[in-house]
């Protein structure tokens, strides 16, 4: 009989104990070795791994707990939903701005453009749907950056065009522009995109020439970004009301 236990690849095996026997709630090195009868020190190195890649993490006694990344990953799979939420709301901010739209998540140390919308005429800020850009710079990567845990957010700073302080005022007004910051002549204007939990999982974005937009861009588009921002979250929240 075929043993349905076991994928054949032992550490992932393994590794999928630990993450289960944390689903019960936090636990203590020796507890883990307990409730998974693996040996100490393999319990430990597993542990350890998916600290790393922030599948496990630690709370304030030092026990291990499950990691944000696993939040991370089970809101990527809402994806769909998003996409398919997000041309709606990007076409109607694009008719109200008369601005090109997009719509950004990150992925690592990139942001990608999973969604756009292009003004009809006149001079544009072409940014096609699979474009990786970077994120150091932009307002989109101000907003994706914002609100990551403090520990993240501190390394994204690192070589950055923004800063700390910029970033506590994308919190406070709830959107973010920039000025030439991604490319010269290009201006932005971008807000957050929450899903059912709170957590920011996309940006949403206008973007043209400055001598269009203006040197400070958000204050005329900014309402309008984060009004469209909000009603992707409320579909997002609906939807998963509707599911519960």
């Amino acid at each position: 009989m075929e043993d349905t236990t076991s994928s054949g690849v032992g550490v992932l095996d393994k590794a999928a104990m630990v993450l289960s026997a944390l689903e019960a709630g936090p636990a203590t090195l020796a507890q883990l070795v307990s409730s998974t009868g693996l040996a100490r020190p393999t319990a430990h190195r597993l542990a350890v791994a998916l600290e790393y890649h922030r599948m496990v993490a630690r709370d304030m006694q030092g026990r291990f707990i499950l990691g944000p990344r696993l939040q991370e990953l089970a809101s990527s799979a809402g994806e769909d939903r998003l996409l398919s939420a997000a041309m709606p709301v990007l076409i109607a901010l694009r008719d109200h701005s008369k601005e090109s739209t997009q719509l950004y998540r990150r992925q690592g140390d990139v942001r990608i453009c999973v969604a756009a919308s292009e003004r009809k005429m006149g001079l544009r800020d072409s940014i096609p749907v699979g474009a990786t850009l970077s994120m150091k710079a932009g307002s989109a990567a101000q907003v994706l950056l914002a609100w990551e845990e403090p520990d993240r957010l501190h390394r994204g700073l690192y070589g950055a065009s923004f800063n700390a302080t910029m970033l506590s005022q994308v919190r406070r007004r709830g959107w973010a522009q920039s000025v030439g910051e991604r490319e010269p002549g290009v201006a932005s204007v971008s807000a957050p995109v929450r899903g059912p939990s709170g957590r920011v999982l996309a940006a949403i974005s206008i973007s043209g020439p400055i001598e269009r937009m203006g040197r400070q861009p958000g204050r005329q588009h900014g309402p309008s970004v984060v009004a469209a921002a909000n009603r992707l979250s409320d579909f997002l929240r609906t939807v998963e009301d509707v599911e519960l």
